[in-house]
């Protein structure tokens, strides 16, 4: 069979379409968390290696960047408020209650997953928070409605990418990573995939509840799990041409 070949800008010598569109798609071979040497071998310990813990907070940092970004952009909140806003409608809760039945229950789906808790677990609502906290007076702020659907994107993607470090230095997922992680374990689907079809089933489970949703929502939803996945492979390649 014929190969296709893609034009490329500026006159360089074309590409074969196919590859091209299977680089595209490689994030989709991402199955697993992968270990690095930067990984600790054990998620729940006492005594988890330095750079472990080093990567962990970086990760936890930039993945809180990320979401500080999603809410400055004000163009929609992430799938998992959308989910407690509609059970605040449903329940008459207030938002952080809401928030934190919703942790609690997702944490308590661990273990039919066989997910391991670990210092990671913990850091996750701490950094986080410390980062939303501390980081948003700074960010910027625009008048245009592209311009902060922009910045949401950027904060999807920084999201998705934060995650890929703080997981692989395997010290704990937070509450909802840890949910894809272990349904990923049972599905052997692609990680972009799982977090995906995650996001996008409480996108419709709070919608239909009555939460709101923007254009911010749906580009986090679409977004992270690929760009997670996209981490993956950049930092799995880092490590080996090291």
């Amino acid at each position: 069979m014929s190969d296709l070949w893609c034009p490329l800008p500026g006159g360089k010598k074309p590409i074969s379409c196919r590859f091209s569109v299977g680089f595209a798609l490689s994030f989709l071979s991402v199955t697993s968390v992968p270990k690095l040497r930067w990984s600790s071998p054990k998620a729940f310990t006492l005594k988890p290696p330095l750079v472990s813990v080093v990567f962990l907070v970086a990760g936890l940092v930039v993945f809180g960047l990320g979401e500080s970004l999603l809410v400055t952009a004000g163009v929609g909140v992430s799938p998992w408020t959308v989910f407690a806003e509609g059970v605040t409608k449903v329940t008459g809760w207030s938002l952080g209650f809401a928030t934190f039945v919703i942790s609690a229950s997702v944490l308590a789906l661990w273990i039919p997953l066989r997910q391991t808790p670990g210092m990671g677990t913990i850091l996750n609502a701490i950094i986080i928070a410390l980062v939303l906290e501390f980081v948003l007076p700074w960010l910027p702020r625009f008048e245009t409605y592209l311009a902060n659907a922009m910045l949401a994107l950027a904060g999807a993607l920084v999201t998705g990418f934060g995650g890929a470090i703080y997981l692989i230095a395997n010290l704990g997922p937070g509450p909802r990573d840890g949910l894809m992680t272990g349904l990923q374990a049972v599905t052997h689907r692609p990680i972009a995939l799982v977090r995906t079809g995650l996001e996008v089933t409480v996108i419709a489970i709070g919608w239909a509840l009555g939460g709101t949703l923007g254009l911010g929502t749906i580009f986090f939803a679409l977004g992270i799990g690929p760009a997670m996945a996209i981490g993956m492979q950049i930092l799995q390649f880092r490590s080996a041409t090291r």
